[in-house]
């Protein structure tokens, strides 16, 4: 099996050869975390790509590189994002571009950013190749502000505003959930006709312990518009996989993200989600991606607790629908190589 037939298997619940092993659900640029000399293509099973910058993206990035990475802003291209979208979270007063809408013409005129153009659309498609050229299996994001639902509404609005829009202004919450989900929508299909393998839907709804809205409201305002984005990329590439992630615990919408068409979900943060009860559950159908490391086990632990923790993960969750990667994000300026790479080591050794 090549990489990208590894990560196919595993995600339709299969055992592959080996089991898959991933840095993150995004792209990673391996080549600049690797030491000079220790970066070859075939560490990962699977990268994702980037939508291009166009040159006024190009330029707010340029623009954006003196303030960054700062732990409240990010990188430059999340700054060039924020800038995009009119994000403000640096003058907490002013964060939420919509936070001071009075009617639904407020969130009817608020100028969306078009991010699926030609110009998008053919960069997208020559990553592609040049990522399965190398036998990769090739993913994709959506361009967002934080996630494509939840995230870019409550950041839009202010977190404290669209919790009251979905209580008390329900048809606000509508309106502007829909004009996210179209937004989505069109770039999910983007993906899809560039050929990716795996799309990413992306939108924190947990939080430690708990979601941090209910079940019943998921269902009612984000299931129906995640199914539409799921069944649109697919009219169009119908073997597309698709992987969930929401950080924190959301085991109580997993068997929906399941019947609406959804393949693996991740991370998994041993902190606030049980793996293995997941996997009782909901068998290798479910594939698992992540599972390894809690909050600060890349930063602060030694090489051979990261391996005997991935030997762990193995060992419980059994080695079918299985994608190991770490549980937390790795490509942070904390987390010394020593770690990531006796991660690597320990899938290639037990997996």
């Amino acid at each position: 099996m090549n990489a990208c037939e590894r990560l196919l298997t595993a995600l339709d619940g299969g055992e592959p050869d080996r089991i898959p092993c991933a840095l993150n659900f995004y792209h990673v640029d391996l080549e600049s975390l690797a030491p000079p000399g220790q970066y070859r293509h075939d560490l990962v099973d699977v990268n994702f790509v980037e939508f291009p910058l166009s040159p006024e993206e190009k330029a707010l990035e340029r623009m954006a590189s003196p303030f960054s990475p700062d732990t409240r802003l990010g990188s430059a291209a999340q700054v060039a994002t924020y800038a995009r979208w009119g994000y403000r979270p640096q003058t907490p007063e002013y964060r939420s571009p919509l936070a001071h809408a009075r009617s639904l013409d407020d969130l009817r005129n608020f100028p969306f950013p078009e991010i699926s153009t030609p110009y998008h659309a053919k960069g997208l498609a020559r990553q592609v190749r040049d990522l399965h050229s190398h036998g990769l299996a090739a993913g994709g994001n959506l361009p967002h502000l934080g996630g494509e639902l939840f995230e870019a509404a409550w950041r839009l609005r202010g977190l404290e505003n669209f919790l009251l829009d979905l209580l008390e202004r329900p048809t606000w919450a509508h309106f502007l959930l829909d004009r996210l989900a179209d937004l989505a929508r069109r770039n999910a299909e983007t993906l899809a006709r560039a050929g990716v393998d795996v799309l990413a839907l992306d939108d924190d709804v947990g939080m430690p312990g708990t979601m941090i809205i209910s079940p019943a409201t998921w269902r009612e305002f984000f299931r129906p518009r995640m199914t539409t984005i799921i069944q649109a990329a697919r009219a169009i590439k119908p073997d597309l996989r698709i992987l969930y992630h929401s950080d924190g615990y959301f085991e109580p919408i997993v068997g929906d993200l399941m019947e609406i068409g959804v393949n693996a979900i991740n991370p998994l943060q041993p902190d606030h989600m049980d793996a293995a009860r997941i996997r009782q559950r909901f068998g290798p159908r479910l594939a698992l991606w992540g599972t390894v490391g809690h909050h600060t086990t890349f930063s602060f632990a030694r090489p051979d607790t990261i391996r005997q923790e991935v030997r762990h993960r193995i060992e419980t969750l059994g080695r079918a629908g299985l994608i190991l990667c770490p549980a937390y994000d790795i490509d942070e300026p904390d987390i010394p190589w020593e770690n990531i790479a006796a991660f690597l080591e320990a899938v290639e050794v037990y997996g």
